[in-house]
């Protein structure tokens, strides 16, 4: 359980409580878990090692776990209803940028995960509300020989006073540093342009890994309610022939698609729906446990 709480303070240790609490108050009753790494179990090794000695990976399981997975079934799965795919996932190339307060960006090819940029931790990839997404591990080493850094000061500094908090000064709600910035805060304004730039690259990468993308598709809070920070985004995708309709970003209302008719790909903001999807691994579940007894 401890080692549960270390790879992700902000959700394991409320996630462990309530299972604790249901239990008390209803014991007994079947729980299910359903966790967001599951979406990444097929992941190829290519994908889930990391350039470290292998043995670290044989000893110790250091790989890539991903997560936001709950998140982006669901996506894959709306966006081969909104794209009218037939089986609904079917071959599409989709980028899903899964962006609240922590943010990741995953490649799927057929409803399945090819790609993504969190890790072994929720703390890689992306820049984050209040965590650093990927830094150099030297910087790390150099915070913790030179600088007296204990590694509970590194940890809390990296999960809690880091990214769009970190930079802006003010907090790590996006709309609070948009207006900060709109009304002249320079750290705001350098919060919200390291943050675009990231996403930014991500979509970039993983549009390589992926051979081409079908749809580039936002979601969470910041993905679904920030035209600013879309329009940001998007500014630079022309490269890849990704354009974006500026009337329709400006007034979305999710469910919906945002490109350019001359874009290559589609822009779609959609609301996940995480509670849907795990109602339907709970019942899914739920009837294989009845049908085996």
């Amino acid at each position: 359980i401890a080692n549960l709480c270390q790879l992700a303070p902000l959700h394991n240790p409320p996630a462990l409580e309530a299972i604790q609490a249901a239990e008390r108050v209803l014991p007994g009753i079947p729980q299910v878990a359903v966790f967001d790494t599951a979406f990444f179990a097929h992941l190829p090794p290519r994908a889930f090692l990391y350039p470290v000695p292998y043995e670290w990976h044989e000893k110790w399981g250091a790989r890539r776990f991903g997560f936001h997975g709950i998140s982006n079934s669901y996506c894959a799965q709306r966006a081969g209803e909104m794209l009218s795919a037939t089986p609904p996932t079917a071959g599409l190339r989709l980028i899903t940028c899964h962006l609240g307060g922590g943010c990741s960006a995953t490649a799927v090819r057929g409803g399945q995960p090819v790609a993504t940029t969190m890790g072994f931790s929720p703390l890689e990839g992306l820049m984050m509300g209040s965590r650093c997404g990927s830094v150099d591990p030297g910087l790390l080493i150099y915070l913790q020989r030179e600088c007296d850094l204990s590694l509970d000061e590194i940890d809390h500094g990296l999960n809690y006073a880091s990214g769009l908090v970190g930079i802006s000064g003010l907090c790590s709600d996006l709309a609070v540093i948009e207006t900060a910035a709109q009304r002249g805060n320079a750290r705001a304004q350098l919060a919200f342009d390291m943050f675009t730039d990231r996403v930014r690259s991500a979509i970039g990468g993983l549009a390589v890994t992926l051979g081409g993308v079908d749809a580039v598709i936002f979601t969470d809070r910041i993905g679904e309610n920030s035209p600013a920070f879309r329009l940001a985004v998007c500014q630079g995708l022309e490269c890849l022939g990704i354009r974006l309709d500026s009337a329709r970003n400006q007034n979305c209302q999710p469910d919906c698609d945002l490109a350019a008719a001359n874009s290559s790909a589609r822009l779609l903001v959609i609301h996940t729906r995480e509670e849907s999807m795990i109602a339907q691994e709970t019942l899914r579940h739920l009837r294989v446990e009845s049908a085996a007894h």
